[in-house]
């Protein structure tokens, strides 16, 4: 896979979402940042603001997402616009990168854990690098088994994850990009 025939779906986020956009450029990844108007968007390359109908695609019931992911979330229009970007970021993405932690309960902890989610019921099989573990995992159906080395081997990529990105996880993101194109 070359760097100029790939895209990544993002949201321009502080923390891991930027990371993933700042890896791109450095790259010569075309990049696409979801988001929505009033969002503090951490990067202004890719904008793509969605319109109100095309947030009304990435709409999803509250009380599922809770219910899926055994917690609550809060009921305000915003935390709901981003649920509905990570949507859009998900649905457009053939492979799935996140950066967060992973669960007991085999969810990725904040509103992060949608996108695992959502990747998860669209048979992505997505990868998470969870920062607290200091390692990827990739969803196998089932649970999450240890990956040593992900790469990126799709057109199509969705990168995102948790706004406290700690060292390790900007070095997984960069990691990344320097194992899929460095060579």
């Amino acid at each position: 896979m070359k760097p100029e025939e790939c895209i990544l779906f993002s949201g321009a986020a502080k923390g891991a979402e930027a990371a993933f956009g700042a890896a791109a450029e450095k790259w010569g990844v075309e990049e696409v940042n979801f988001t929505f108007e009033g969002h503090a968007d951490a990067r202004t390359r890719g904008i793509r603001v969605l319109t109100q109908v095309e947030l009304k695609d990435g709409d999803v019931s509250l009380a599922y997402v809770g219910k899926l992911m055994n917690r609550s979330f809060p009921n305000t229009e915003s935390f709901r616009r981003i649920l509905q970007c990570i949507w859009h970021q998900i649905n457009s993405g053939q492979q799935i990168f996140i950066i967060g932690h992973i669960l007991d309960n085999n969810t990725v902890k904040g509103g992060t854990g949608w996108g695992a989610e959502f990747a998860k019921l669209c048979n992505k099989q997505p990868l998470v690098f969870d920062q607290d573990v200091d390692k990827w995992f990739r969803w196998t159906g089932k649970s999450w088994e240890g990956e040593s080395a992900p790469a990126i081997e799709r057109a199509a990529i969705a990168g995102g994850g948790t706004r406290v990105l700690k060292d390790n996880g900007l070095a997984a993101i960069n990691d990344l990009f320097t194992r899929s194109f460095g060579g």
